[in-house]
């Protein structure tokens, strides 16, 4: 069945990319920069960067880093943040210095942060004073050397930064108490970057451009190592399969998702940089009035999310009541896109909710649906050009059509490996450059890919992948604790919730506990939702914990 999907491939969209067009991010970066120079490039807080402002701000903070911090090329540079202005131009600054961004989960507890930073060796960090407080609990056991604070509202004026800081310092208490004997403000290193001048660095196709943090398909978190090639190549691919629906220096797509997560990294932020689009970046997704009201302020045409995200924006006031006239492109990715959400938004919206499939190691998308479609079909698409899947069973051999097996993936975007793992590398990818997916999938006649279920026991919290094996190993540190169990089990506001069973070491443990516990361990997404006591727990002849044998008793 090797490129049967080529029969069934859109007409306007090629089957094969460029992928010798750019060396690397920067080079596209350079051409839009050239082309749509007066264009807005970001927006947030109600301010707006044009591409020559962007241009001129991440060059301020990559001299920077070259010469107030006289890092090498190749360092590795930490942003942890949600979406403010300051994360593009940290982005962008890191890569045109020829540096390695590693993006950092801004809600990681101090633990899972040590567990980055150390893995990464990342010497600097560029960090939101809301969670320096975390940072402060471990940078002396990391190798941080350089530390770049910033708070939410300094990519405003004078007047607005002061007022925006102050309520989010003194009014609603935002900022935790901290103390880190030596940092730079952002804004005072953007003043000193541009006191010298950006020494540009030839940044090449093997060279580091993102270490993105995943579990992978097991066990605790890994750097995928995506190299300049592997995200050239995803922006290349997803650009092929959007061109025919775009206007190049025209469109707005709303950024909710995390510019730290590799969906809204890639499609958001670099393919529509590559067009010359607007995207407008949203802080705080979660308040969703607040999210409504930012869409209002914008004729959007494109937006990015996970199916939690669709369903909760759908049940908030006010959204029904927006203008949708200009909108063309709704993508669901992360996590299934569920039947009645996506009825519901094009009912509500007049565009379909098109699903993609793709994963961190992959920059990442493997397949998107047809541009052209005119509603939900229940599948993830067809695979993006220069991309060969392949659907196997356990020993390896390739199925055919509408057997379910697990998906393997070969392409250009496909990561060069995890960061010092080769053993777990290995395991991933195959002879002849296959990446193990760890999805069960299957395909049709006519090449469309289905999602049948997850080979491992992963869970899947709104678009986020949670490892059991981390969960368990936490939970199992607690002194009351005696064995215990993570699965995941339906929730209809973020697709998988985690559940804990557990059997006590100590009878006077209980349940609140263990939700403190979780909650000084684990970041929100991974915190467990249930908790269960058992006596005892299902065993195999080895004893190994059943843990399909729980999830099936919900």
């Amino acid at each position: 069945m090797d490129k049967v999907w080529l029969k069934s491939y859109p007409e306007d969209v090629a089957s094969e990319v460029d992928l010798d067009q750019y060396q690397s991010i920067v080079d596209i970066f350079d051409e839009s920069v050239e082309r749509f120079k007066q264009k807005p490039a970001f927006t947030n807080l109600g301010v707006t960067l044009s591409f020559q402002d962007l241009d001129e701000q991440s060059a301020k903070f990559a001299s920077y880093l070259q010469n107030n911090l006289k890092l090498p090329k190749g360092s590795r540079v930490a942003i942890m943040m949600p979406n403010l202005l300051q994360y593009p131009v940290a982005i962008f600054g890191v890569l045109r210095a020829g540096m390695t961004v590693v993006n950092v989960n801004p809600l990681y507890t101090a633990r899972e942060l040590k567990h980055q930073l150390n893995d990464s060796q990342a010497t600097t960090i560029v960090i939101v004073e809301n969670f320096a407080s975390t940072l402060e609990k471990v940078i002396d056991e990391t190798s941080i050397q350089n530390v770049v604070l910033t708070a939410i509202g300094d990519s405003c004026g004078f007047l607005k930064r002061f007022i925006v800081n102050t309520v989010v310092r003194k009014v609603k208490k935002m900022v935790p108490e901290y103390s880190i004997k030596k940092f730079h403000w952002f804004n005072d290193a953007m003043a000193s970057g541009a006191k010298q001048p950006f020494r540009k660095v030839s940044v090449v196709a093997d060279d580091i451009a993102f270490l993105q943090y995943t579990g992978g398909t097991t066990g605790v978190a890994k750097g995928a190592v995506l190299l300049h090639r592997n995200m050239v190549a995803n922006i290349q691919q997803a650009s092929a399969w959007l061109k025919p629906l775009i206007e190049e220096g025209k469109e707005v797509i709303i950024t909710a998702l995390p510019l730290y997560h590799i969906f809204s990294l890639t499609a958001n932020c670099m393919t529509f940089m590559k067009f010359g689009g607007l995207n407008v970046l949203i802080t705080n997704p979660k308040d969703m009035p607040g999210f409504v009201k930012e869409l209002s302020s914008f004729k959007f045409t494109a937006l990015t999310g996970v199916n939690t995200l669709f369903n909760g924006l759908l049940n908030t006031d006010g959204f029904s009541d927006l203008d949708f006239s200009q909108l063309k492109v709704t993508l669901g990715g992360g996590m299934a896109v569920q039947e009645s959400v996506a009825k519901r938004w094009q009912d509500t919206t007049g565009t379909p909710l098109l699903e993609a499939y793709g994963l961190t190691e992959t920059a990442p998308a493997v397949s998107i649906n047809p541009m052209n479609l005119k509603q939900y079909n229940g599948t993830i698409g067809l695979p993006v050009p220069s991309t060969d899947v392949s659907i196997r069973d356990e020993k390896g051999k390739e199925l055919g059509f509408n057997e379910p097996g697990e998906l393997w993936v070969k392409g250009p975007q496909v990561m060069d490996g995890y960061l010092g793992r080769p053993e777990e590398t290995a395991k991933v990818i195959k002879e002849g450059g296959w990446l193990l997916t760890g999805d069960i999938a299957c395909i049709d006649e006519k090449g469309f890919l289905k999602i049948v279920d997850r080979k491992k026991d992963m869970i899947l919290v709104s678009g986020f992948n949670v490892y059991p094996n981390e969960i368990e190993d936490v939970v199992a540190s607690h002194p009351g604790v005696l064995e215990v169990a993570a699965v995941g089990v339906e929730s209809e506001s973020s697709g998988e919730q985690v559940k804990l069973f557990v059997v006590k070491k100590d009878s006077d443990l209980n349940e609140d506990q263990l939700f403190d516990y979780c909650k000084e361990n684990l970041t929100g997404y991974k915190r467990p939702k249930l908790i269960e006591f058992r006596d005892e727990l299902p065993k195999s002849n080895v004893g190994k914990i059943l843990r399909r044998e729980l999830r099936d008793e919900g």
